[in-house]
């Protein structure tokens, strides 16, 4: 690890940024790679000039309004429409038998509508077209639902005992979905493989399962010189995005169905499209449109309903959820129980780790997380013995969706509190307990894969020489600095990138990723890089199904390794295509041109040269005698690139009431490469709020019928920035071999451990665990006056 180096001022977000280096500065003047840039779109975003898919409109425009279910589990007996009918401008009233659905699978989008069974409270039953919003408000109160109601399976560990009622009564027609299996990939490639369980005594509610094993763990953990163990619960959480869901949708005139959404990839929903009403991929074209947030909530949720409508009607339809019907209807975190339990040689060698894993699924299977929580479990260290079973349960809540590294930070929030509860009683350093036990790359993970490069060892190195943990002794009483260390394993995935010299000497370059945290800013980057100019001689454009290149989902930490690197290729390809046409200009060989500051000349012959316009429009003659420069990108990562944070925390706790009030938040990640600081201390930034909202805020709360109660942002509180401590991040560069210019994805990894972190931080300062996230003021205080009783 190279010493550290101060980026660019300006633009800091922090309250103080560093620079851990493990690669040399770029050279040069143009300002590339490692310069602060805004986000191209910030200006058009701040000034309110963004026309998100609610905003965009269409002649002829119908609106649409979901008729949610009232009960948990309900069997539909009828539904009556006529009253809804009357209401001037009311259209239809449809229902899923109007829907023409060829698609069977165990996943919400072959049943945006409930057919026969209700199995979330929520789940749209029907839905209101009309000429008008307000029509389709009104109509909405007067459509009548017959049901019989049943009893919810809400309980998520009874749910999986021999017995227990099944969540659905009439199960759903499985398919073999490889497109289903193909988003789960985007959001981690790992969990792929492992033992299957033995024949277990469990509900039919228990969709998914998981194991991994090595050696004698019972042994194991009997013969090691201190064992920590517990049960650790966190909650459902809601993504809180701005925007919520909402598509539009029409046909053309040769039958194309066309759907312009907020989606995280318009491939995959133009696949998923197809798939669901029988029709050909070349009839259905997808647009994205500008998102205003998603975190991993919008692949597939309200397309099938304004595709269903459009095709049902032959009339362009519109729906744009309400804020309460996206809280009630759409798919957050789910809720866990994590039993664990680790033991270690006196030395603080760890030695195995026995972990038992149970995920809330919801009503539907495609968004089970189990897999990947199994893998992140054992965090980024080496054990000698392993088992870890993980379970997806059915329950009557709605269907799990993907929240920004979906299943670790629950499972770094068990292992993270032990491995820290494992050092105290051993009396050792936690920060050296940790490195003493990291994986080194090449080991096998536990799922059997080979570890690759991680920088977890890079970020903790430097959270323990920041001063916060330097003098953590000198904390006063009900204070303390608690520290965790977690990763993502990233994803890889197909991807394909067109760059194209322009007339006036630009570059444009063209792809299908939507932009959901400012990956196409630096896209132009890369491509500036790659090609020798400066970024701001390059504009991203990032198109439909019809006109773009194949682009994966924007999730996962996929979308700047993966099409970062088709990128790289494409604006490489394209350099070389102009240089080999200015060699017959300049009349030697391409390697002897350079491109520097926009000109094209030959080495060491600086007055010779031409503009990169000048030969574009060369190029671009009526009647020219040579191909247009267009490089073309296609790339498949060979292997993954994790990515590592740690977070120092520095807590309070109000012995009186209970409070915790976080000071202060250090957040040390492996970013690879920082193609753009400003947009990477970004992510940082907001993983590590995201984090402090599982920990002390957030948690969507049902009765015990299932009904949601905290459907609003008056009632599911989220942090503030008026309540949010000082956050400094520090940027750690281990660059990805696979990587552009070695950068990896860097979206996920700063939220993993931030729960972790205050946990321990809370701990310190309360001399009480907790157990269970968010963190509740009441219990931690009954807690700390029960000593040594954990929350």
């Amino acid at each position: 690890m190279g010493g550290g180096r101060d980026p660019e001022a300006g633009g800091d977000r922090a309250e103080r940024s560093g620079w851990v280096t493990a690669v040399p500065p770029t050279p040069g003047g143009e300002g590339g790679i490692g310069v602060r840039r805004p986000r191209i779109d910030s200006l058009e975003k701040v000034t309110g000039a963004t026309r998100y898919a609610a905003d965009r409109s269409r002649k002829g425009l119908l609106h649409a309004r979901v008729v949610p279910s009232l009960y948990a589990h309900a069997r539909i007996r009828a539904v009556d429409a006529t009253a809804a009918l009357a209401v001037p401008g009311v259209v239809a009233v449809l229902t899923a038998e109007d829907l023409p659905i060829t698609g069977r699978g165990d996943m919400r989008m072959f049943e945006p509508l409930a057919r026969g069974e209700v199995v979330f409270a929520g789940q749209p039953v029907a839905l209101v077209i009309a000429e008008s919003e307000a029509a389709a408000s009104d109509a909405v109160d007067l459509v009548t639902v017959d049901a019989e109601r049943l009893d919810p399976v809400l309980d998520l560990h009874a749910a999986m005992d021999a017995g227990a009622p099944p969540a659905r009564i009439k199960p759903l027609v499985e398919v073999e979905d490889d497109d289903a299996g193909a988003a789960k990939a985007a959001h981690a490639a790992v969990g792929g493989v492992g033992a299957l369980l033995e024949e277990e005594d469990l509900s039919e509610n228990v969709i998914s399962r998981k194991r991994y094993a090595q050696g004698d763990v019972t042994s194991a953990l009997a013969q090691s010189d201190v064992v920590a163990e517990g049960t650790f619960r966190t909650n459902w959480v809601y993504q809180a995005y701005m925007e919520p869901h909402a598509a539009s949708g029409w046909l053309e005139p040769d039958g194309t169905l066309v759907v312009e959404t907020s989606t995280q990839g318009t491939f995959y929903c133009r696949q998923q499209l197809a798939k669901i009403f029988g029709l050909p991929a070349s009839q259905v074209r997808v647009l994205g449109a500008p998102l205003g947030g998603a975190f991993g909530s919008k692949v597939i949720v309200v397309e099938p309903l304004v595709a269903g409508a459009v095709l049902a009607l032959h009339r362009p339809v519109r729906l744009a959820l309400t804020r309460r019907e996206d809280f009630a209807a759409t798919n957050p975190a789910s809720a866990s129980v994590i039993e664990i339990k680790i033991g270690a040689k006196r030395s603080g060698e760890l030695v195995a780790i026995d972990a038992r894993l149970a995920f809330d699924a919801g009503a539907y299977t495609e968004w089970t997380i189990e897999a990947i929580a199994a893998v992140i479990v054992a965090g980024p260290y080496a054990w000698p013995a392993f088992d870890v079973r993980a379970y997806g349960v059915r329950t009557n809540r709605f269907g799990t969706g993907s929240y920004r590294a979906p299943g670790a930070p629950q499972a770094a929030f068990a292992l993270e509190s032990l491995i820290d509860e494992l050092g105290e009683r051993l009396g050792l350093d936690p920060v050296e307990l940790r490195l003493a036990n990291l994986a080194e790359a090449g080991s096998p993970m536990i799922d059997g894969e080979a570890w690759p490069g991680i920088g977890a060892r890079e970020c903790l190195e430097a959270v323990r020489a920041h001063p916060l943990w330097t003098g953590r002794q000198k904390v006063p009483p009900g204070e303390g600095i608690g520290l965790a260390v977690g990763y993502w394993p990233g994803g890889k995935e197909p991807a394909a990138a067109i760059c194209r010299l322009e007339p006036d000497g630009t570059l444009a370059v063209i792809t299908g990723v939507v932009d959901m945290s400012g990956a196409v800013s630096g896209f132009g980057v890369i491509a500036a890089e790659a090609f020798g100019v400066a970024p701001d001689q390059v504009k991203v454009v990032s198109l439909d199904t019809d006109g773009a290149p194949q682009s994966p989902l924007s999730g996962g930490s996929v979308v700047t390794y993966s099409s970062g690197r088709a990128i790289q290729a494409a604006a490489a390809d394209a350099r070389q295509q102009l240089l080999d046409f200015a060699a017959l200009e300049f009349e030697i060989a391409p390697a002897d041109l350079e491109i520097v500051d926009g000109i094209v000349r030959p080495r060491g012959s600086p007055d010779r040269g031409m503009s990169l316009a000048a030969l574009a429009e060369k190029l671009h003659d009526f009647g020219g005698h040579h191909p247009p420069v267009e490089g073309h990108g296609r790339t498949v990562p060979k292997s993954l690139a994790p990515s590592s944070a740690a977070h120092l925390v520095h807590a309070r706790f109000d012995h009186d009431t209970g409070r915790v009030e976080i000071l202060r938040n250090v957040v040390a990640q492996d970013v690879g490469r920082a193609l753009n600081p400003a947009l990477i201390e970004g992510q940082m930034l907001g993983g590590t709020v995201q984090g402090i909202g599982w920990a002390l805020y957030e948690k969507l709360i049902h009765d015990e019928q299932g009904q949601l109660l905290s459907g609003t942002f008056l009632d599911y509180a989220i942090p503030r920035a008026s309540s949010l401590p000082p956050i400094e991040t520090i940027i750690v560069e281990v660059p990805a071999p696979d990587g552009p210019f070695g950068a990896k994805g860097i979206g996920e990894a700063s939220v993993v451990a931030a729960p972790a972190a205050i946990a321990n931080a809370v701990a310190a300062a309360a001399g009480v665990r907790p157990r269970e996230l968010p963190i509740q003021a009441a219990r931690l205080w009954t807690s700390s006056r029960n000593r040594p009783e954990p929350m």
